[in-house]
């Protein structure tokens, strides 16, 4: 039963109700909503454009998709941008006003746009709305398809009352085939294209375009009006010859030899390998002719290029030419993504096996006292041992660099080993160091605060250096082994400035610069804990001699050690004081100079016997003075309190505080982490405690707080028992917690001066973590290390070769790189994609800055002084890098345009003598022949004549023709209106495209 009761509903009768919507009928609403939703409703009038405003003025467009069933397209409206006026275009009644998009095609101010749609160009309209396949989507091909979608937008129009003209795209995309409709009241325009590959003979010129013209317009007037007619004929030039672009190859030979060889070291190199200029556009335009001025038929042309009243030009640029500092910054970046270390690359070298003979007395090395040698430096003998070692296992033909590269790399790195000096020049040398190093502070502020964005390194530091040179050998000698090989050597420099007692060139003076990269700072930190190891071996001498002084009984000494002269202050290392480094008190008189505890044993006791001798009674005497603090006293004597002599805290760079800040990190939160994060933070505090109770025997903690933090120490005034205001002070609430560190530190502070003082700073310790740091370093790593110094080195070059060529655009675009390095390279761990962008930004501007000088070679600018028509020739060659098109003031008969002409005859010798093989000799008298004389179509043919006899021409045959045909005429009957009508030709080598708009009165028809 339930079976039967449900055949009925399975079984629906179909019913077609032909009063719904078709696909079709649906696809021509949802352009007319398009249209209502974009307000393309009506006539918005608006003023002519200016003149140019089509190049200048800003293009817009905004596109929405809708469907024709399962097709998809795509609705676009382009328009130009323009302010409205108020009011105007409604003073007239709208039934007489015509389209917009009809008086645009007889205006006649931007023909022949340089940078616009390509419907502006044809059609000359402001705007205009394109219907087109969606992507991905098959060209609308048949007819059939083709009326059905201009039928579409027909309607639409109509329906809507859009004035604005529609466009439909057929045929394949690359041909660029529109069709339209513009619909006014009572008037209508029709967009009609032909597209072939050949040019038909009969309108390969403007007799026969005018044919087609008249025909299509059909006017019945007898006295037909005149047609107006623009004409652009286009000339290539794309052989230069000897006006080729200023770039002078590198001189290999000099990049390494000679004594200044070095030097070059210190340059990248700049500019294009290949032209970067391509070929050159010269645009000759007739822009108001009319039919009978002008003849151009198949037999004879009046369309003389030096005749046309104006011209214009347009230069067309290589694409991504290859340019030195480009392919130098592409190779040097290739090296941060290698994988090999240095042993890879050159292989072990079985050092330890050196010195096996030599076991037996390695504990009398140890145990006998070492003497530091002062050699004289030079490069020879500063590399020699360790050439000597790694020479024994490897041949001489295996080393990347040879030694005369390698010792050119070395004098360039370390000038100060170039010539012989004795000890005391050395010192003088290092003075004159540290002077230039703080040259970057009196230059432009710019180049100064160059490297803090970059976290680079100073231009004249050694970091800067070695980063140039390692881009050199990199690109020039050998690639990523000639790079190891390098680092090998340097890092073996640095192990025997070390071990030699030899500050490392280049370097300023001081803690690690947080500011440069981490490079940098290692070697800084180098020349640090050289400089501690400096101070404590001439202290030590110098302790040395007082103490046999004095057992002569000599009366130069104070308290049992030897009071510094002027010499040995200059000489001698001495305790740092609070915010000055070690060299910067050093120079100064009457203070006491550095011992290590361990090698005071002999004065300590001298101390206690002093001590002894005075009554037997333990005086303790003030030890490590500075000088007093301001007018303050200790609280309980009225002794001065005096600011002690204290260590310097340890120098530490970025990746040392960043492993210092995890370990204490990771004690946690606790209470007994706290504590220990605290004990562990607090041996600064805890040396300088010691050094103020040496300094002020007797003193509190309220004494050192005064001067160590004053704000916790809180005075107040008080009321004592006699009624008096007095000034009390007292500890701050922090101090006075129990379990305070800084009462704990007070209370296992001895009193002991800086100077017999645990060191705070293990300089050997360090030095030998920075040259392991230095040799683990692969070339990949090195690369990433230096990279901010290549992009340093590389932007102040592009800034140098900028300010010579003075261009705007490639100002911006060098603060635009280094505003985007700089982000990138103030991360931690950067983004070498990105980095790989900026790259791509500083060559882009080395290729305009190279386009640049290849121009002005070209129209011989800096060559000789042209008078009043330099500045102009200047103007117009920096126009043609920034503008799609230059007019050139003139025409043929200005200085631009005499210097165009003679490029044109001069390729057309040439092209016309190498037409024939046996005119070589001839080629090159047409290369060597001076331009200099007026060279015209008229005059001066018979010098131009080649031995066959034949006219050689000026320009070669136009590479493209472009015709404009304008006239107002009635249709389609004679008592019609006057209606625009437009016809726009191309005719290229392989390629002739008519694109007409023709308008008709539709009041009657």
């Amino acid at each position: 039963m339930m079976a039967a009761d449900s055949d009925p509903e399975s079984e629906v009768f179909e019913i077609t109700d032909f009063t719904t919507a078709s696909e079709w009928e649906r696809f021509v609403s949802r352009v007319e909503e398009v249209l209502n939703d974009w307000k393309l409703i009506g006539n918005n009038a608006s003023k002519p454009p200016e003149k140019g405003e089509y190049t200048t003025g800003t293009w817009e467009e905004k596109t929405q998709d809708i469907n024709f069933a399962d097709f998809k397209f795509s609705v676009t409206h382009h328009y130009l941008k323009q302010e409205s006026e108020e009011g105007e275009g409604k003073e007239q009644p709208e039934e007489d006003a015509f389209p917009t998009a009809m008086q645009d095609l007889l205006c006649m101010n931007n023909d022949f746009p340089p940078r616009a749609h390509c419907l502006v160009r044809w059609y000359g309209v402001r705007e205009f709305v394109v219907l087109s396949p969606g992507t991905n989507c098959e060209a609308v091909i048949s007819e059939s398809k083709c009326n059905l979608l201009l039928s579409s937008i027909s309607i639409s129009l109509a329906n809507t009352g859009c004035q604005v003209p529609m466009f439909v795209q057929i045929q394949q995309k690359w041909r660029k085939m529109y069709h339209g409709e513009c619909q006014g009241p009572g008037v209508r325009t029709d967009f009609e294209m032909v597209h072939l590959r050949k040019v038909p003979s009969q309108y390969n010129h403007l007799s026969g375009l005018l044919d087609i013209f008249k025909s299509k317009i059909g006017c019945p007037l007898t006295p037909l009006p005149p047609i107006n007619i623009a004409i652009r004929f286009t000339y290539v030039l794309q052989d230069w010859q000897q006006y080729s672009w200023p770039q002078q190859p590198p001189d290999f030979d000099t990049l390494l030899g000679g004594e200044v060889g070095g030097v070059e070291f210190g340059k990248l190199p700049f500019g294009a390998c290949e032209d970067p200029i391509s070929e050159l556009h010269l645009a000759t335009t007739w822009p108001h002719l009319t039919e009978g001025i002008v003849v151009d038929n198949d037999v004879y042309s009046d369309l003389d290029p030096l005749q046309a009243p104006h011209w214009s030009v347009r230069v067309r640029k290589a694409e991504n030419p290859t340019c030195l500092l480009g392919d130098f910054l592409t190779e040097f970046f290739k090296l941060c993504s290698k994988k090999e270390s240095t042993e890879d690359i050159l292989g072990r070298a079985p050092i330890e096996e050196e010195g096996k003979d030599d076991i037996s007395h390695a504990l009398s090395k140890l145990t006998e006292p070492a003497a530091v040698p002062i050699p004289k430096l030079s490069v020879s003998n500063m590399v020699h041992s360790a050439r000597k070692r790694i020479s024994r296992h490897r041949r001489v033909d295996e080393s990347p660099l040879s030694n005369d590269v390698l010792n050119s790399i070395l004098l360039y790195l370390f000038p100060d080993a170039a010539v012989d000096k004795s000890s005391s020049d050395n010192s003088e040398s290092k003075a004159a160091q540290a002077n230039t190093d703080g040259k970057p502070e009196e230059k432009d502020s710019d180049d100064c605060n160059l490297y803090n964005q970059l976290k680079s390194a100073p231009s004249d530091s050694l970091t800067y250096r070695l980063a140039l040179c390692v881009c050199l050998v990199n690109f020039y000698h050998g690639g990523v082994r000639a790079v190891a090989h390098l680092w090998q050597e340097f890092v073996l420099e640095m192990r025997y400035r070390w071990e030699n007692n030899y500050l490392v060139y280049g370097l300023a003076s001081g803690p690690p610069d947080l500011r440069c990269c981490l490079l940098h700072q290692k070697l800084q930190m180098l020349n640090c804990c050289i400089e501690r190891k400096r101070a404590r071996d001439d202290g030590r001498k110098s302790a040395e001699g007082g103490r046999e002084r004095k057992v002569s009984g000599s009366s130069g000494t104070e308290n049992g050690r030897l009071r510094p002269d002027s010499a040995a202050a200059a000489e001698g290392g001495r305790e740092a004081s609070p915010g000055k480094s070690w060299d910067s008190w050093s120079d100064s008189e009457g203070e006491e100079e550095f011992f290590e505890c361990l090698s005071d044993t002999e004065e300590i006791k001298e101390n206690s016997s002093v001590d002894e001798e005075r009554g037997g009674a333990k005086v303790v005497k003030p030890e490590g003075r500075l000088h007093p603090h301001g007018k303050l006293t200790l609280l309980n004597s009225q002794e001065p309190l005096y600011i002690p002599v204290t260590q310097e805290p340890a120098p530490m760079t970025e990746d040392l505080l960043e492993e210092q800040s995890e370990v204490l990190a990771k004690l946690g939160t606790s209470a007994e982490g706290a504590h220990l994060r605290a004990r562990m933070q607090s041996a600064c505090l805890l040396s300088d405690m010691e050094s103020f109770k040496a300094a002020n025997p007797g003193c509190s903690l309220e004494d050192f707080v005064r001067w160590y933090s004053p704000r916790d120490y809180v005075e107040a005034e008080v009321v004592d028992d006699s009624g008096d205001t007095v000034v009390k002070g007292d500890l701050s609430a922090r101090m006075k917690i129990p379990g305070n560190m800084w009462m704990e530190a007070w209370a296992t502070a001895k009193t002991t001066p800086a100077r017999r003082q645990r060191r705070l700073f293990d300089d050997t310790k360090e030095a030998e973590k920075v040259l392991h740091y230095l040799a683990v370093q692969k070339p990949a790593d090195l690369a990433r290390h230096l990279l901010p110094c290549i992009l340093h080195a590389a932007i102040l070059k592009e800034k140098e070769e900028e300010s010579v060529e003075d261009i705007l655009s490639a100002r911006k675009a060098i603060q635009q790189a280094t505003s985007h390095a700089s982000k990138l390279l103030r991360h931690p761990s950067p983004d070498y994609k990105k980095l790989e962008d900026v790259i791509g930004q500083l060559m882009a501007v080395e290729t305009v800055i190279a386009r640049s000088r290849s121009l002005k070679a070209k129209f011989g600018i800096g060559k000789a002084e042209q008078g009043d028509g330099a500045e102009d020739l200047e103007r117009f060659v920096s126009s043609l890098l920034e503008e799609p098109e230059v007019s050139v003031i003139g025409a043929g008969r200005g200085p631009a345009g005499s210097i165009i002409h003679k490029l044109f005859v001069s390729a057309q010798r040439v092209a016309d003598f190498t037409c024939d093989e046996g005119f070589l000799v001839d080629v090159e008298a047409a290369l060597l022949a001076p331009l200099d004389e007026d060279i015209g179509r008229a005059g001066g043919a018979d010098d131009r004549k080649p031995p066959g006899g034949a006219i050689v021409p000026d320009f070669p045959p136009p590479a493209g023709r472009e015709i404009l045909l304008r006239t107002c005429v009635p249709r389609p009957a004679p008592y019609s209106k006057a209606l625009p009508q437009r016809l726009f030709c191309v005719l290229l080598r392989e390629d002739f495209r008519l694109a007409g708009a023709f308008s008709s009165d539709t009041s009657f028809f």
